[in-house]
């Protein structure tokens, strides 16, 4: 399959960075149309923390190795009660962010954007979240909480990107 990179297209890896779970959601943005082309967790639960990085940065690496993303989206840190868990999503962020090579364009999205991109609604419950997302890509499967989340990633940036596209075409027709 030939795919189509630029105006009418990318591939784009979403990811929903956590310090136990890191979701992962890749899909193929051409002419228009989401096409799903894998998902899955990271899981490092149970592993000592500079341990649970440095393993999100590895897999991280294997996942841009196997489906060369022309862009990478990943959803920001939101600010919890908690400082020391806020502190760690952050640092495993990190990793995921640092494995991304240079040169390869990296998008960051607020939880509430990305589910006001999939569900219409910036307070949407994760079930709600998942079942938009596998409508939208035809997945019949139940996804897990966390690959739904990093595939709502990738398809707020695909929302982004197109509306993007359809700005500068209407600017160029004045």
């Amino acid at each position: 399959m030939v795919r189509a990179t630029g105006a009418q297209g990318c591939r784009i890896l979403g990811l929903d960075p956590g310090s136990r779970r890191t979701g992962y959601g890749v899909l193929t943005w051409e002419f228009g149309e989401y096409v799903h082309v894998a998902h899955g967790c990271i899981d490092v639960s149970g592993l000592g923390f500079a341990t649970r990085l440095r393993r999100i940065f590895e897999a991280v690496q294997v996942l841009i190795a196997t489906h060369a993303p022309d862009e990478v989206a990943i959803e920001r840190v939101f600010m919890s009660r908690n400082a020391d868990s806020a502190l760690k999503l952050g640092q495993a962020r990190g990793a995921a962010l640092a494995a991304v090579p240079e040169g390869t364009a990296t998008f960051e999205y607020a939880p509430r954007a990305v589910k006001l991109a999939v569900v219409g609604f910036g307070a949407a419950e994760k079930p709600q979240v998942g079942n938009m997302v596998g409508r939208l890509l035809a997945i019949d499967a139940h996804l897990p909480v966390d690959a739904a989340d990093a595939l709502a990633v990738a398809l707020c940036h695909a929302q982004a990107r197109r509306v993007a596209q359809l700005t500068r075409a209407a600017g160029q027709r004045r």
